[in-house]
């Protein structure tokens, strides 16, 4: 049974009855056992981490001792969005908690966590700077959470994610929660995290966000595209919406093109700092603003009430990172639309991501914005290019043809056979092959 002020917290928030994996989750994390966990973005993780830590410090209280809980996350927007839950979770007790990320400054960080919170919301990369500095310790630490592991392997953190995980106590519980478990660096890791853990997948990337209508829009080039984000944000039904892109620099320039065409609309990227992120996602969550062009710094962690439709300008590098990108919307069963704008270069990493996620995309036509590219021209029913068979021949004819001249060659020399030569015969150049001049090249149909 719940502890009273965790059951108050939950009332107040309004939540009625538990998720899915919420219900798989907190049985075997609020015995003490380690978890392995994949659930799809949006299924209310978040909590079935937060309750069990909260519900043990509750039931062991130890107000004398350093950091109890730690949740690694990849980014900073994941990192304040999982502790305001925990500050949501624990309003009517005394159970504090703090994030430690970068853009904050280092000595008022330090400062901060000298009042000793008993939870940390951090990411690895700043965690790793406190610890080198000795500013904290984990000789007290209970729990340790890894919220998208995959996603902190994808940035690189493996190293900084091993450091930190050695540094901790080794008797303390440990999670490992992630919309997807199938990144092999997560299986290497796992090991050196968790013991004797219990495995629950909830999804696979196959049959994560069934309720997200997913669609393809053809396009030539960035212009192409700008024309149809502006045709898709001025005819479809949305409260709020999100743009990616792959880089800061074409999230710039497009946010800039939206906003002189008077949309409502804000920048985020991994370039700014901390203050300019919270300050458009406050604008965002209030409603100041309801487009956000985004590069994948958004992609993880972002809950944004209202958030019905995705439009990826450039398309996702690879199937999980798409899986994250549109997890933005159709969030807690609610339907979403999810459009992928696709040029001649994005066509093969489409097709790949349809096959990894075991789904066909549905194509869209916008009418009066049609481009010149209608997709990867046919072939012929054999599977191979038009002109592969003619090349053959023509390699056989030039073989033939080349055995001719050579008969003809020999029996030119054999007439010459005991004559006397008037003059000495030229010493054949160091290129020539068995002796024939090489013809002048003619252009042949690779020089076209």
């Amino acid at each position: 049974m719940l502890h009273d002020r965790l059951l108050k917290a939950i009332d107040k928030l309004g939540f009625t009855q538990p998720t899915a994996v919420q219900l798989a989750a907190l049985p075997p994390a609020l015995e003490g056992k380690d978890l392995i966990v994949g659930a799809e973005t949006g299924s209310g993780k978040t909590l079935a981490f937060v309750i069990p830590m909260l519900q043990h410090f509750l039931d062991k209280p130890s107000p004398n001792t350093g950091t109890r809980g730690l949740i690694l996350t990849p980014t900073r927007e994941l990192a304040e969005q999982v502790c305001q839950s925990v500050k949501d979770m624990a309003a009517f007790t005394r159970i504090t908690a703090m994030t430690v990320c970068g853009g904050t400054g280092f000595k008022e960080q330090a400062a901060e966590m000298r009042k000793n919170p008993e939870i940390l919301v951090a990411t690895p990369g700043r965690l790793m700077e406190h610890l080198e500095r000795e500013t904290l310790d984990f000789g007290d630490l209970e729990f340790l959470v890894l919220d998208e592991a995959d996603r902190m392997l994808d940035m690189g953190f493996r190293d900084e994610v091993l450091a930190i995980t050695e540094i901790c106590r080794k008797e303390r519980q440990s999670m490992v929660f992630s919309a997807t478990l199938t990144h092999p660096g997560v299986r290497e890791l796992l090991p050196q995290v968790v013991s004797e853990p219990e495995e629950l997948l909830l999804n696979t990337p196959q049959n994560a966000q069934a309720n997200i209508q997913q669609q393809t829009i053809l396009a030539d080039d960035d212009k192409h595209k700008e024309r149809l984000v502006e045709w898709l944000l001025a005819h479809e039904s949305y409260d709020k919406a999100i743009i990616f892109t792959n880089t800061r620099v074409k999230a710039q320039w497009l946010a800039k093109s939206l906003q002189r065409q008077n949309r409502r609309s804000g920048v985020l990227h991994g370039e700014m700092s901390q203050d300019e992120r919270k300050h458009v996602m406050g604008l965002m969550r209030s409603g100041k603003i309801n487009i956000l062009v985004a590069t994948d710094v958004a992609a993880r962690g972002l809950d944004i009430q209202g958030l019905d439709l995705v439009i990826n300008f450039d398309m996702a590098r690879k199937g999980d990172e798409h899986l994250h990108r549109v997890g933005r919307t159709g969030r807690q069963d609610k339907p979403g639309l999810a459009i992928c704008l696709i040029e001649h270069t994005e066509w093969n990493l489409m097709a790949s991501i349809e096959r990894y996620l075991r789904i066909k995309f549905e194509r869209r036509t916008l009418k009066g914005l049609e481009g010149s590219y209608k997709g990867p021209k046919k072939l012929k029913a054999s599977g191979k290019a038009a002109g592969t068979k003619k090349k053959k021949s023509d390699s056989k004819d030039g073989k033939k043809s080349a055995a001719k001249s050579e008969g003809k060659q020999r029996l030119r020399d054999r007439k010459q056979v005991g004559k006397r030569r008037t003059t000495a015969a030229p010493k054949p150049p160091a290129d020539l092959a068995d002796g024939f001049m090489p013809l002048k090249k003619k252009r042949s149909d690779s020089d076209s």
